[in-house]
């Protein structure tokens, strides 16, 4: 038996194109950044529980306030480096690596 295609579906690619327009776009790009913060948040927050910690506890561990945590957690846009070091290294005893690609 042969399954039908559906010619209206589109891939999510084509999705955020016709959505927030091409890559390189003003908001195309400002999507991409905010779909990393909200990446970046998720990160924190499943690593927070993977080590058993509450939002408390992880800000008591790199200096900062339960509110600032969750903040991020909820997808914050604006990190302070520094403040991001100390919640993976003090807090997560994780370490960052870092990488540059061409956006397009």
């Amino acid at each position: 038996m042969m399954k039908k295609i559906n010619k209206n579906m589109t891939s999510f690619a084509e999705h955020l194109d016709k959505q927030y327009g091409k890559r390189g776009t003003e908001t195309r790009e400002q999507y991409e950044q905010g779909f990393e913060m909200f990446k970046l948040g998720v990160m924190i927050q499943e690593l927070r529980k993977k080590e058993g910690l509450t939002q408390m506890e992880l800000a008591q561990r790199c200096q900062t306030t339960p509110k600032y945590i969750s903040r991020i957690e909820n997808n914050a846009n604006d990190i302070k480096m520094s403040t991001l070091l100390r919640i993976f290294n003090q807090g997560l005893g994780r370490k960052i690596n870092l990488s540059v690609e061409q956006v397009y």
